[in-house]
């Protein structure tokens, strides 16, 4: 990667799209264990901000989930060579004390990344994207995958910033 192709990037390209979701945010999360039944809606809050001089956005939130105290820290990226979105994802629910990697081709309307993760001796697909209509409204949306491949919302969470 030269340093003119970020540089270009973090002026008007994806870096700095990543850089403007910068903030502090709160809202709620929802998740869903099984199609259509709702398992569980709780506050949500979250510092989104930028590492390694906008080269990644590091989010890092807490909340409840089923009761009890719930926090997760992911980072994300823009892999420029590859031309790929990328995370690296840890919580205290989902995850246990496994990290999950994802990434996906980029696309223009929206930043997705595609990981697994086993239960049991099967392997699921995960996949989350952000969405953000505007500067303080981002929704951050998870999908199983089953082994199959059928796809099923697994986690939503709607936040608005929080002025400073």
């Amino acid at each position: 990667m030269s340093k003119e192709t970020f540089e270009n990037s973090i002026q008007a390209g994806i870096h700095l799209k990543l850089l403007r979701l910068a903030g502090n945010w709160q809202g709620t999360s929802r998740t869903w264990f099984e199609e259509g039944v709702l398992a569980d809606e709780s506050p949500m809050r979250g510092t989104i901000k930028s590492v390694l001089g906008g080269r990644f956005i590091l989010h890092e939130y807490e909340g409840t989930m089923m009761g009890k105290p719930f926090e997760g820290i992911a980072i994300y990226g823009y892999h420029i060579d590859s031309g790929k979105f990328q995370s690296a994802w840890v919580d205290s629910f989902h995850m246990g004390t496994g990290i999950m990697s994802a990434q996906a081709d980029r696309n223009k309307e929206y930043f997705s990344v595609l990981g697994s993760y086993s239960a049991g001796e099967e392997e699921w697909g995960w996949r989350t994207e952000f969405e953000w209509a505007n500067q303080n409204e981002l929704v951050i949306t998870a999908y199983n995958i089953s082994p199959g491949g059928i796809e099923s919302k697994a986690v939503e969470t709607r936040y608005s910033r929080i002025p400073s």
